[in-house]
């Protein structure tokens, strides 16, 4: 195979995780500490959306409760029973359920309240110029073509 091709198939929990597990600043980044990551669309040379195999260890979250100004996320739970908390509630998860959250809609993230892992696929697009908002944290993020910068809300940095 020519150094690069693209792969047809993987098997995706035999693809290694993220190297950085988190881009949140440090007051921020503990909250997801057992959170990993297996970009699986970036192996396909996907460029217009993301997908992510992410396990929750017990007691981790996916994210800040958060939302995009401009890209639309979804995920599938394949094991596990995720707690999604929205700005406008909670629901139980279970494998086979899926959220999705279109930009600008409620503000969202999944949190592993059990004493076993928690594993869905994470699927969003690459939008160019979006802004997270974090309605719980003095935090804000943008994209830029390096990846997400993160202030606080004044936009003093970090």
């Amino acid at each position: 195979m020519p150094k690069d091709a693209k792969v047809a198939f993987v098997h995706a929990k035999a693809q290694p995780t993220r190297v950085k597990p988190s881009n949140y600043p440090p007051p921020f980044a503990k909250r997801v500490e057992g959170r990993t990551k297996r970009p699986l669309g970036d192996l396909f040379g996907l460029t217009n959306f993301g997908v992510n195999l992410t396990t929750l260890k017990p007691g981790t979250e996916s994210a800040l409760l958060h939302r995009h100004s401009k890209q639309d996320e979804f995920v599938y739970i394949l094991e596990g029973h995720p707690t999604l908390r929205t700005d406008e509630g909670e629901w139980a998860l279970s494998p086979g359920d899926c959220a999705g959250f279109a930009a600008n809609g409620a503000a969202h993230h999944l949190i592993n309240r059990t004493d076993a892992p928690v594993t869905y696929l994470e699927i969003g697009d690459r939008m160019a110029g979006d802004e997270g908002s974090y309605p719980e944290d003095d935090l804000k993020a943008a994209m830029t073509p390096d990846g997400w910068a993160f202030t606080r809300k004044d936009g003093t940095p970090y």
